[in-house]
């Protein structure tokens, strides 16, 4: 295209169209704000007087600059004021009709050369396109919320898109500061394709009660490090958006886990759509705020719970860098650690670890010398299980192997004294299979840390039908203790992180196997419009192929859904060997050290 994007029309002037607007301006964009509230338009007005006057006192702009910008920014009420842009992004509400109505009034006011971009998250651009009597010139262009901060903007063409218009937006895109990434037709696209799926599997876990919304968000938050838990997320966006993004998602793959959860039609027929109406998943203060107030759900502390058992001993079996890791924690937090593997050589080596580990500590300031010498004195490496005749906690980090767990755990049966409360850290496999290996299933309970243990703060406390209540009460006591976030969750495959994780990162991959996005524009995409601290394929290199392969089996088995088989690719990957980063070469090579 000839001509430059320089006047740009934004239809619809909500949260996220005042944000493009403003970025826009701040850019060097003649802007036109459309909207037909009289109200909208000031509100956007105000929101870029308010945002540009923060950016003069934080000094990232001079007060000339501000007002430069807001000159930059005119609203009108008709659709006839885009008579004169040589680029309409039209962010009006998420309906086909709405949308449509607008492209095809668009055709009649703008110039023929002019484009036009849909900001749909779930909607067919194909389809919108078709309404218009250019089809060539409508393209996707979705920014990420809140639009100024995000730097992720998704360009999706359909199979009537010309080049030109993908080439024009897409160095707009650039210009403004942002990283476009080229993406085909369908609904959400590359990241909300992979949010809304994970999001979906939160809202029906928490519709199955199998763990409070706040245990849910709190496991996605502090075991993946995300930004924000799912339910809070879903919140912030809009339960009735979910829905309607799903619904799309639905129409076109048939995949279950791609089928709205009841709860988010319940609660959109309700009215209680999240942030905006004060009520979701959790209540607000006020509409539109952030601030959440407690309310009937709202965890109390339990009047006459059960108390736990007095733990001052731990013994861990194992002398891998989970097993150190678990050892280094609990010696930290004052408990006496008794490290066993299967010979004294073995104890030895991962007792050097934490060595290692707590000296660096030391070196960055983080622990004194002191400390890393109480902490080392307080564990006890040995090369038999029979060094935990006296903990009080015995915890097993062993290979993530059944059969293997409960011969341990039969072992330990013998030789833990009678009220020693008996832990596994599985990932996957089933607590109750471990409990059943023992004469006393009631003593027996899920610690799953998470990798490394000394820096992650969750542990996943996974009861059984069969654990006591005084067990439950210890393993929560002793995990706070240790200054670690306990969430209850049941004994089914997965608990919660693995649950929600490990299905988001299988369709990561066939999006790989679908071609419809490359590894490097998947990650990106994840990274910078969800806000995640690693790219699903740089995760998957990371935690190993062959322990993803295995979780996603054993969640396969266990829930039967279709949606949940294991992506050939991975198999495939696995098959030949390429495991990750501890084999060099997974979705991508490493340099071999």
């Amino acid at each position: 295209m000839d001509t430059p994007l320089h006047t740009i029309a934004v239809v619809g002037l909500g949260t996220m169209g005042t944000g493009i607007a403003e970025v826009l301006a701040r850019a060097g964009r003649e802007v036109i704000g459309i909207d037909v509230s009289d109200a909208a338009a000031r509100e956007a007005v105000a929101a870029l007087e308010a945002s540009t006057a923060r950016a003069v006192e934080r000094e990232r702009i001079t007060e000339e600059e501000r007002r430069n910008t807001l000159a930059r920014f005119r609203t009108f009420s008709d659709l006839q004021a885009a008579a004169d842009a040589d680029l309409v992004i039209e962010v009006v509400p998420e309906s086909y009709e709405a949308k449509q109505q607008v492209i095809r009034e668009l055709d009649a006011v703008v110039r023929p050369d002019a484009l036009i971009a849909t900001g749909t998250n779930a909607l067919s651009v194909t389809r919108l396109a078709a309404e218009s009597q250019h089809p060539e010139r409508v393209l996707g262009l979705h920014f990420f919320n809140p639009a100024p901060a995000m730097k992720l903007v998704e360009v999706v063409s359909s199979v009537l898109t010309s080049t030109p218009a993908v080439e024009a937006v897409t160095a707009l895109a650039r210009e403004l500061g942002k990283q476009p990434v080229a993406v085909g037709d369908r609904p959400g696209f590359i990241a909300d394709g992979l949010l809304f799926g994970y999001l979906n599997q939160a809202a029906a876990m928490y519709e199955a009660r199998y763990a409070s919304r706040e245990d849910i968000d709190a496991a996605m938050k502090l075991g993946c490090g995300l930004p924000m838990g799912p339910l809070a997320l879903l919140d912030l966006i809009g339960i009735d958006t979910a829905r309607t993004v799903l619904d799309a998602m639905y129409a076109e793959s048939r995949d279950r886990l791609h089928a709205p959860a009841p709860i988010l039609g319940q609660l959109s027929e309700a009215g209680l759509t999240g942030r905006k109406a004060g009520r979701g998943f959790y209540t607000y203060a006020a509409p539109g705020t952030s601030e959440v107030v407690a309310d009937a759900l709202t965890p109390q502390p339990a009047a006459g719970a059960t108390g736990g058992r007095a733990v001052s001993s731990v013994g861990v079996a194992g002398s891998g860098t989970m097993a150190s890791g678990i050892a280094e924690v609990f010696a930290k937090a004052g408990f006496d650690v008794v490290l066993a593997a299967r010979s004294l050589e073995k104890a030895e080596v991962a007792k050097a670890r934490i060595t290692k580990s707590l000296g660096r500590s030391v070196a960055k300031g983080r622990m004194t010398e002191e400390a890393c010498e109480a902490t080392l004195a307080r564990i006890t490496p040995a090369g038999s299980l029979d060094a935990f005749a006296d903990v009080d906690l015995a915890v097993e980090a062993v290979a993530e192997d059944l059969e293997i767990k409960q011969q341990l755990f039969a072992t330990l049966d013998k030789v833990c004294k009678q009220g020693a409360v008996l832990a596994t850290t599985t990932s996957s496999l089933p607590v109750v299979a471990c409990a059943r290996a023992t004469s006393r299933p009631q003593d027996v309970i899920g610690m799953h840390f998470f990798n490394p243990a000394p820096a992650m703060k969750l542990v996943e406390i996974v009861r059984t039908v069969l654990t006591a209540d005084d067990v439950h009460a210890t393993v929560r006591e002793v995990t706070t203790k240790i200054r670690k976030h306990p969430v209850d969750c049941g004994d089914r495959a997965g608990f919660i992180v693995n649950a929600l994780l490990f299905p988001y990162l299988n369709n990561a991959i066939k999006m790989v196997e679908e071609h419809y996005a490359s590894l490097d524009d998947i990650d990106a995409a994840m990274k910078l419009g969800g806000g995640y601290p690693m790219g699903p394929f740089e995760l998957l290199d990371v935690v190993g192929l062959d322990v993803s392969l295995a979780i996603e089996k054993v969640l396969h088995q266990a829930f039967r859904d279709p949606g949940l088989a294991p992506a050939p690719l991975l198999e495939h990957l696995v098959a030949a060997g390429c495991l990750g980063r501890k084999t060099g070469r997974g979705f991508r090579e490493y340099a071999r050290r």
